[in-house]
């Protein structure tokens, strides 16, 4: 009886204990928004950094037009996707968001085909001075946020948002670890050709790490737990992209001519809209741990 007195005292105490607050239902399209921003800042860089190696190329391929129509489309449907109040996803949207991603992955085909096609074949030298890898892959990453942004939004008010039956804050911040490792390795290879003369040319190369790594902890470890320092390394990484176009700008200047012969010196790099591609990830790792903390699932 004394054992059935303390079962019933312990089911009131928990009947007298505060429900656990519902996320409000409007946190899925919360996120896809952040997301759609994210893609849009992506789409940003892509366009501006497309459109001047490319003109330096001449468009001598036809295809070199595709990425600027392409990051333009992702940038429109971003845009639209901010304004966008619904719980559901958009077909335009769709489809240009994987319009972009294809895209990306034909560039880098062509880029790779460049580099093979010089003399030597995959060396350091064509990596350095041909066609850039990691460019193209940026279109890629656009797109992809993008997609995962209207996935996001699918999800039905007040349910745990899923992305093919997994959480989605988790399956965002898997996507955006890795992208984030590859625009690495890009800056890296960039940076190595100029002998990292300046010291904050490491910056990229360190503070994005470190932050991919944090994301992983994200996509895999426990849900409700607080996450203050992922969270300060990607804002980090969000003022890193800013700072590093910044930089690239003063490198413009140091150009014989400086900015007086900008027309030329803006061809030569470093290319400015580059660093920012960091800031477009950052702010998917942002809206990841969003909704992990908005919908924990553990």
């Amino acid at each position: 009886m004394a054992g059935h007195g303390r079962s019933v005292a312990v089911r009131a105490g928990r009947a007298l204990l505060p429900p656990t607050p519902a996320p409000p239902p409007a946190t899925a399209v919360k996120a896809a928004k952040r997301l759609n921003r994210a893609a849009g800042v992506l789409a940003t860089a892509v366009l501006a950094d497309s459109a001047i190696e490319h003109y330096r190329g001449a468009f001598h391929n036809p295809a070199m037009v595709l990425p600027l129509i392409s990051s333009a489309l992702s940038l429109g449907v971003s845009a639209h996707g901010l304004t966008d109040p619904k719980h559901e996803s958009h077909k335009v949207r769709d489809g240009i968001y994987a319009l972009a991603a294809v895209t990306g992955i034909i560039g880098t085909g062509f880029h790779l085909y460049n580099v093979f096609k010089r003399p030597g074949g995959f060396t350091w030298e064509n990596l350095f001075y041909s066609a850039p890898l990691g460019a193209p892959m940026a279109l890629l990453l656009s797109g992809s946020t993008g997609f995962l942004a209207e996935r996001v939004r699918a999800n039905q008010p007040g349910d745990l948002p899923t992305i093919g039956g997994l959480p989605a804050g988790r399956i965002v911040a898997a996507a955006t670890g890795a992208g984030l490792l590859g625009t690495v390795a890009e800056a890296g290879l960039l940076h190595f050709r100029g002998a990292y003369h300046n010291p904050f040319m490491y910056a990229p190369v360190s503070i994005p790490p470190v932050t991919a790594a944090l994301l992983g902890n994200v996509a895999f470890g426990r849900a409700r737990q607080p996450r203050p320092k992922t969270r300060w390394w990607l804002r980090l990484t969000t003022l890193l992209g800013f700072a590093g176009a910044g930089f690239h700008i003063y490198g413009v200047s140091r150009n014989m001519g400086g900015w007086r012969n900008w027309t030329q010196n803006l061809l030569n790099g470093p290319p400015i809209p580059a660093p920012p591609s960091f800031t477009g990830l950052a702010l998917a790792g942002l809206a990841a741990l969003g909704l992990l903390e908005d919908h924990p699932d553990d």
